[in-house]
């Protein structure tokens, strides 16, 4: 396994993680949007762009969920 493998590994594990537990924290939510950032660059990386820019939406639907759930 590549260093590039382990890391995509990683990234997509923990915003599988941080999405089953978004129902817990707002906090949860805006981990979740990091994780997909860190996501995006896996695919970009790897070249399946078509991916990274899936991703990259879903980073933008975090944090608008993040925005709106957060303590005012």
């Amino acid at each position: 396994m590549s260093e590039l493998d382990l890391f995509g590994f990683v990234s997509v594990s923990l915003m599988l993680v941080f999405y089953a537990l978004e129902h817990r924290s707002h906090w949860c939510v805006l981990a979740f949007a990091a994780t997909c950032v860190l996501s995006a660059i896996y695919g970009f990386l790897q070249g399946a762009w078509p991916f990274g820019c899936v991703e990259v939406v879903w980073t933008f639907v975090a944090l608008r969920r993040w925005w709106t759930l957060r303590p005012r």
